[in-house]
């Protein structure tokens, strides 16, 4: 739906729609911490306040989420997804290419 999704208390970093509609809070982090989860977890609890949002679910996103950190986002229902910047980037992985 949109980038830099501003709320009252700061910026989500992506608000997207699932495929049933829904919608997605995204925090992208380098290092997902314990910090990133809290703060992820506090636009989360804004954003299902707002009734044309909610439920409003949420996915943390990093290139290393440290073990303390996903252990923490589970438990409050907010998905995790490591992130390969390089490979998204495109660049080299150090593997013979054709091209």
């Amino acid at each position: 739906m949109r980038r830099e999704y501003m709320t009252a208390i700061g910026p989500v970093d992506i608000l997207a729609r699932d495929a049933e509609g829904a919608s997605v809070a995204v925090e992208i982090k380098r290092r997902g911490d314990i910090d990133g989860v809290e703060q992820l977890t506090r636009y989360l609890e804004l954003m299902n306040r707002d009734p044309l949002l909610a439920p409003v679910t949420g996915v943390f996103a990093a290139q290393e989420i440290k073990p303390q950190a996903r252990t923490l986002a589970e438990d409050r229902g907010i998905r995790c997804l490591v992130l390969d910047y390089d490979a998204m980037r495109g660049l080299e992985t150090g593997h013979a290419r054709l091209f």
